[in-house]
């Protein structure tokens, strides 16, 4: 729900940042005294559109100007932390991509530190401001409901648990108040609404009545708009559906979607694509360069076979692919159809230690290198797995919509190893569904560092 003053204080903000990120690099410049008949260079000019053009994808990716007045100022603060990364990381790569634009360093070090110190205060000062003001700037609504069935009641406890709104809920009309709950106001007949509204001062009137009484809701439309009185439907476009729907319109036409899905945004697609590659190519430079070696000698001391075990797995789109795993067992026919258990004769020596450590899954860096994978989504199942479990678990094959990862929301939840039960599965499945739709890069941050917080314990549902 957007607010009136919303788009006001949007701009307000956005003048503010693009005044700092331009008068920042002017005094940054000046504290490193360098001779500004450089200025009419191309060079800084062409820098200076680039850095603004930085900031406008940056600031677009996170949403940092949606919603101010509402959004709650944790998830502001954070969104503006990622965005800043995000800008100087765009920042870095375009050095590199275009190294003969000459920029003297100096300044641009002074810059990145000012800047984000500049925004973050001042983002912060505006929510405190907000924060103290907000009742002014926030005009209360005082509304009342028509329908408690359940559209209205969730309506009735969405707006009464969330008081940042500033709706004010006066009750609940229906036609008889057996089936209203005893925390709701129930104040009449639905007949009754229109007079309540305008002897009580009511600014909108919430019509949760039943498509099927279209006769009476376009009577109660008509009244409210012969009394100035705003109407607003809230059809239940979940019949008997369970299950949250996202709304779109094309054009008058509303569509529902069963989820959001953040990585259908093309620009979040590529930020995350664009991660993978620099950390794989991190772990493959600094790691595997010299870890392969080794480990190559240490598993064919330790049994016949070759270094790598790969295994076809289900990815994107349920499209397999070559999983590559250090080999932890020995060479056996039943590789791709029966899951390791505690005390697999199958694995090796090394084999049992690498598995422990998940040393074993590091040569997966390669696949997300060569975007088979990414490091942070569901993990890939055997494809026997995927064919058996998608048959007795709804909403199985969803999971597939992502790029699969090294690790992910359910294993840092502890839903990972061997799954015994079909209940095991579906905690995991759960998991995997709530990472599609709550992706972020902050949440693919937050899961690496558990990652590896948590490899440094032992996890007994691992072997």
């Amino acid at each position: 729900m957007t607010h009136k003053y919303s788009t006001i204080f949007k701009w307000i903000n956005v003048v503010v940042d693009y005044t700092l990120l331009n008068s920042t690099l002017y005094v940054s410049f000046l504290l490193a005294n360098v001779n500004f008949a450089w200025v009419d260079v191309y060079d800084y000019r062409l820098t200076i559109v680039l850095l603004n053009f930085c900031w406008f994808y940056s600031a677009n990716v996170f949403q940092i100007y949606n919603n101010l007045l509402r959004r709650e100022a944790v998830p502001i603060m954070s969104a503006n932390v990622a965005s800043l990364c995000l800008f100087i990381s765009l920042s870095i790569v375009i050095k590199f991509i275009l190294p003969h634009i000459y920029v003297p360093p100096t300044p641009f070090i002074y810059y990145f530190a000012a800047f984000p110190a500049l925004v973050l205060t001042w983002r912060f000062s505006f929510l405190l401001l907000r924060r103290h003001r907000r009742i002014f700037w926030l005009d209360t609504n005082k509304i009342i409901i028509v329908g408690a069935g359940t559209v209205g009641k969730d309506l009735y406890n969405y707006i009464i648990s969330n008081p940042q709104l500033n709706i004010i809920v006066a009750g609940v009309f229906e036609e008889s108040n057996s089936k209203i709950p005893s925390h709701i106001r129930y104040l009449g007949k639905v007949e009754e609404c229109i007079n309540y509204a305008c002897a009580n001062n009511i600014s909108e009137i919430y019509c949760a009545l039943p498509s099927g009484e279209s006769e009476k809701i376009e009577i109660l439309m008509q009244e409210a708009d012969r009394h100035m009185i705003r109407f607003r439907l809230v059809p239940d476009v979940r019949g008997t559906i369970h299950h949250n729907f996202m709304v779109e319109l094309f054009g008058a036409v509303p569509v529902l979607k069963p989820r959001q899905e953040p990585l259908e945004n093309k620009a979040n697609e590529i930020l995350k694509r664009v991660f993978d590659i620099f950390f794989s190519l991190l772990v493959i430079m600094l790691l595997l360069s010299w870890l392969i070696p080794v480990l190559a000698v240490i598993i064919k001391l330790d049994s016949e076979g070759p270094v790598f075990f790969k295994q076809l797995r289900s990815g994107k789109n349920n499209k397999p692919f070559y999983c590559l795993k250090f080999r932890s067992m020995t060479v056996n026919t039943d590789s791709d159809t029966l899951q390791a258990s505690r005390y697999d004769a199958r694995i090796t020596r090394v084999g049992r230690y690498i598995r422990k450590t998940s040393i074993d899954e590091l040569p997966q860096f390669i696949n997300v290198f060569l975007g088979d994978m990414s490091v942070v989504g569901p993990r890939p199942h055997m494809l026997k797995h995927t064919q058996d479990y998608s048959q007795v678990i709804n909403n199985y094959m969803v999971r597939h919509f992502l790029t699969p990862g090294i690790t992910g929301w359910a294993q840092v939840n502890g839903f990972r190893g061997e799954t015994k039960e079909t209940v095991s599965m579906l905690n995991r499945i759960q998991a995997d569904l709530w990472y599609l739709e709550n992706w972020s890069i902050l949440l693919d941050l937050k899961i690496i560092f558990l990652t590896f917080w948590q490899g440094l314990r032992n996890r007994d549902n691992v072997y």
